[in-house]
């Protein structure tokens, strides 16, 4: 035993001993570097799937959640576009117009409207409201031919309030309350109407 040391000691202090023994060490440490090369890949591998996973899925809920959001500017643009037309079309420019158009309906209707009182609400964003509380008479099917009328016309009429007042014949009485609007502009260049001159 003796012996195989000595010999195994001669032949490492031999140069071609030593580049054996420094390449079995570098072999080694390159098995050793491999596993756990491998091993930190294997791992590498199932974290980022399931992190990717994860990303790939909150994408997906970001996408829905956000397509409302595609061409918004578009979008406002089209808004403003449609505020517009329909304060062109619905909105009255004064208190004429809706003495006038509320009047139109009442005779298409065979009612008789009287006793129309104006108040106007300040001014919020672009609009005052008008409101208009008033006598409204005439038979069953006037009335209804009435409201629906307002509810229909061009120029845009709230109804509020309906109360019965009384009935005599086949005549109702009635006390109404309808809202419109105008622009603040028209609002504050305006007189409000006195009830006389609301009255139809």
């Amino acid at each position: 035993m003796k012996n195989f040391l000595k010999k195994i000691r001669g032949f490492l202090s031999t140069r071609f001993g030593l580049f054996f023994t420094g390449f079995a060490v570098l072999l080694l440490l390159d098995i050793v570097l491999g596993i756990l090369l491998l091993s930190a890949w294997h791992q590498a591998q199932g974290v980022p799937e399931a992190q990717l996973d994860a990303d790939r899925n909150s994408f997906k809920l970001l996408t829905i959640q956000t397509a409302p959001l595609h061409g918004l500017e578009g979008k406002v643009q089209q808004a403003h576009k449609d505020i517009e037309e329909f304060y062109g079309k619905r909105i009255p420019p004064n208190y004429s117009s809706i003495a006038a158009e509320i009047g139109a309906v009442a005779v298409r209707s065979n009612v008789r409207l009287s006793r129309v009182q104006y108040t106007q609400s300040p001014a919020t964003e672009g609009l005052a409201d008008i409101r208009m509380d008033a006598a409204l008479s005439g038979e069953y099917t006037g009335i209804v031919k009435f409201l629906n009328g307002l509810e229909r016309d061009k120029t845009f009429f709230v109804v509020r309030a309906l109360a019965l007042n009384g009935q005599q014949g086949g005549v109702v009485n009635l006390r109404l309350r309808v809202s419109t609007y105008l622009s603040a502009e028209s609002a504050a260049a305006s007189a409000i109407p006195t009830a006389a001159e609301g009255q139809q």
